[in-house]
């Protein structure tokens, strides 16, 4: 087996292959991608067989920042016969480790979605196959690895499988949220993803408690504020334009008009910043580095809107800087970076503060 492929978001298919190229190269695995515009995925091919499990097992899945999801997959099949669907399958995985779960997925593009209803259909049959030969386990084991097939047109599909200690638990890489209808925005969902992937969800009673302080920059009308205030945290809500009234109503929110790269804490007693402006991302990310060092907050979540060429070299750059910049002033710290699924045109950082150390 010596092939990968990583889904993400359709147009992002050479950001996802050049940094897949680059941690490969630093992992010294080596082969190329091959990606194709829109496509939805990324499929990495290494010159020695076996270096497929080694990728998804040393690099961390977490560090990727394009990727939805990683699996090591097997040549894809073509023209699966219709009257036997599941043989071809059965003889492919002949060779795979023992799997705890099944997911018969699609790229995340309009064509392959069409292919979404057949999918569903045919897991219940075919997880019966595998379980009766036992490449399955005879109940779902979260803790063995997912078998994955990914339809990418009727009768075509990639087999193969990722770890659950190193993958994304969600289908198709995407955790399927549900927009509040009370929300002032669309928006409030990047942020609500964004506390699904990285913070674990048993960390929430502690990292996201009630009674805490957040700041929102760039606020209005409210879609990231609404989140911190849903989980009865206060706010200062920092823009010049007008907060949703219903979020004014709570009590829980101070709405300041002031510029969000001027507005300092009140008090220092802030747990969260969070960042959606429209700014230049060099500029965005220096500030939130700003707020680390001088101790203002303990945690960041924010948006870096990336340029329309050179998007990867620009999310690099930028992530690079800002770890120099708190390295510099002795933060130690947690940082993690993703495309997410509500992301659009930029990328989600956050970052945690490990010392509680006051700062010089």
């Amino acid at each position: 087996m010596n092939q990968v492929l990583l889904y993400c978001r359709p147009g992002f298919e050479k950001e996802c292959a050049g940094e897949v190229q680059d941690k490969a190269n630093a992992l010294e695995l080596y082969g190329f991608p091959r990606a194709k515009n829109n496509t939805g995925y990324v499929l990495f091919e290494f010159y020695q067989p076996g270096d497929a499990d080694k990728f998804i097992q040393q690099q961390p899945f977490s560090e990727l920042i394009f990727a939805r999801q990683m699996v090591a997959v097997m040549p894809m099949l073509e023209d699966l016969p219709q009257e036997d669907r599941i043989s071809p399958i059965m003889e492919m995985v002949a060779d795979f480790p023992r799997c705890g779960d099944l997911r018969v997925e699609t790229p995340d593009t309009n064509e392959a979605k069409e292919l979404l209803k057949f999918c569903r259909k045919f897991t219940v049959p075919l997880r019966q196959a595998l379980r009766k030969s036992g490449a399955m386990y005879a109940k779902d084991n979260p803790k063995k690895p997912v078998l994955h097939l990914c339809f990418i047109a009727p009768g075509c599909c990639f087999v193969g499988y990722s770890y659950t200690t190193n993958n994304s638990p969600f289908f198709m890489g995407i955790p399927r949220l549900k927009f509040p209808s009370d929300a002032p925005s669309r928006s409030t969902l990047k942020l609500e993803e964004a506390f699904h992937v990285f913070i674990p969800r048993d960390e929430w009673d502690e990292r996201l408690a009630a009674g805490m302080w957040g700041v929102d920059l760039g606020a209005c009308p409210g879609g990231w504020t609404y989140q911190l205030v849903k989980r009865s945290m206060f706010v200062h809500a920092i823009d010049n334009g007008q907060m949703a009234q219903s979020l004014m109503d709570t009590g829980q929110v101070k709405h300041h008009m002031v510029d969000g790269f001027k507005f300092e804490p009140p008090r220092k007693n802030v747990t969260w910043i969070v960042c959606d402006m429209v700014e230049k991302p060099a500029r965005v990310a220096h500030l939130m580095g700003d707020w680390l060092i001088k101790g203002w907050a303990k945690e960041a979540i924010f948006n870096l809107k990336l340029p329309m060429k050179g998007r990867y070299d620009e999310v690099l750059q930028d992530i690079e800087n800002l770890k120099v910049y708190l390295i510099q002033n002795g933060v130690k710290f947690k940082l993690q970076a993703k495309h997410l699924y509500h992301d659009r045109e930029e990328i989600t950082v956050h970052i945690q503060r490990l010392d509680n150390r006051s700062p010089h």
